[in-house]
C-alpha cells in the first residue's frame, strides 16, 4: 500500500486507520523493524561524517496516536551525538512576539544530524484553525478580529510552509512528514487506558478530553494542510496509527528506502591529508 500524497487528492475519511492486527506476525514485524533501524543508524553515520545532508522528520497526529513511542523505537540506538528531538506546544509570549517560524528555526538540525519534530510549524496552521483565537494572541498586522482568521489567511500561511520546505530543500535537508492517523475509537480505548493503569495516569491530560470535542474539526483541518502542503519533493505520508507495530513498521520502511536513495559516503581524504595520516601513524608507532 502506497501512503504517499504529493497532491491535492488527500481524503482523510477514506485513508485507512488500520492495516490489519500486527499480534500473528509481531516478531517478523519487529525484525524488519530493526534490520530497518542499522539502515538508519548507518545513513546517519555517513551523514554525519560529511555533513552535506541534514534530515528532518515531522510528526503530526491526533492526541494517544503513538507520536512519542514512534520516535523512541524508530531512532532507538542512534547516536545521540548527530540526533536531535524537538517538541512544539503552545507557544510562549515571547515566541508569539516573532514570526511563527522563529521557533522552528532554533531546532532545526544541523546538516549532518537527524532532527525529530514531534509536532511542528504544522501546528500553526491546524491547531490554529480548530481555536483561530490564537492567531489573536499573535498581534498580527490586519488580523484584529477572528473574521480576518479565514481562508485567505491560511492560503498564505500554506504558500509560507511550501516556500520554507523548498528552501530546506535547497540548503540540503531532506524532509519527512508524517500523519499518524488514528481512529476516534482507538483514541478513546487509549485514553481509558491511560484513566485505568496507575502506571500511565501521567500520559492523561483533562485538556486532550476536551480536545476531542473538536475531532471533526481538526479532521477537516489535517486534510487540509496536507493537500494544501503535499508537494512532490516534500510528500506527506499518512501512516495508519490504530497498530503502533505497524505504524513503526511503515515509517521505518518508507525511512530506510528514501534514505538510501542518498548519495551518501564517508569523505574520501586527498592525497595530502594521506600522507598526514601516514605521518601520524609512523609516529604513532615509533614512540618510545
Amino acid at each position: 500500500m502506497d501512503y504517499k500524497y504529493t497532491g491535492d487528492d488527500f481524503d482523510i475519511k477514506k485513508a485507512p486507520t488500520k492495516v490489519k492486527d500486527s499480534a500473528d506476525e509481531l516478531d517478523k514485524i519487529k525484525e524488519q523493524i530493526e534490520e530497518n533501524l542499522r539502515h538508519i543508524r548507518h545513513a546517519q553515520k555517513m551523514m554525519y561524517a560529511r555533513h552535506k545532508y541534514g534530515i528532518l522528520v515531522v510528526f503530526q497526529a491526533m492526541d494517544a496516536a503513538g507520536k512519542d513511542s514512534m520516535i523512541a523505537h524508530i531512532f532507538s540506538g542512534v547516536n545521540p551525538v548527530g540526533f536531535k528531538v524537538a517538541n512544539f506546544k503552545q507557544p510562549t509570549s515571547a515566541e508569539l512576539r516573532h514570526d511563527y517560524l522563529w521557533r522552528i528555526n532554533k531546532e532545526l538540525p544541523s546538516r549532518g544530524e537527524i532532527g525529530v519534530f514531534n509536532r511542528s510549524y504544522y501546528e500553526d496552521v491546524l491547531v490554529s484553525r480548530v481555536h483561530p483565537e490564537i492567531i489573536l494572541n499573535a498581534n498580527l498586522p490586519e488580523v484584529d478580529s477572528l473574521s480576518d482568521v479565514n481562508d485567505h489567511f491560511f492560503k498564505g500561511r500554506y504558500q509560507d510552509i511550501r516556500d520554507y520546505e523548498k528552501y530546506l530543500s535547497r540548503n540540503g535537508f531532506v524532509i519527512f512528514k508524517f500523519f499518524l492517523h488514528i481512529s476516534k475509537d482507538e483514541q478513546k480505548k487509549r485514553f481509558l487506558r491511560r484513566i485505568n493503569l496507575p502506571k500511565k495516569h501521567w500520559k492523561f491530560s483533562s485538556a486532550d478530553i476536551r480536545e476531542r470535542q473538536y475531532w471533526d474539526k481538526y479532521q477537516k483541518a489535517y486534510e487540509k494542510a496536507i493537500n494544501a502542503t503535499a508537494t512532490k519533493k516534500n510528500p506527506w505520508y499518512v501512516v495508519p496509527a490504530d497498530d503502533k507495530w505497524y505504524s513503526r513498521l511503515i515509517v521505518s520502511d518508507i525511512l530506510t528506502k528514501e534514505i538510501e536513495k542518498l548519495p551518501l559516503a564517508y569523505p574520501v581524504l586527498s592525497p595530502d591529508e594521506a600522507a598526514r595520516l601516514d605521518t601520524a601513524k609512523e609516529e604513532l608507532l615509533n614512540e618510545k
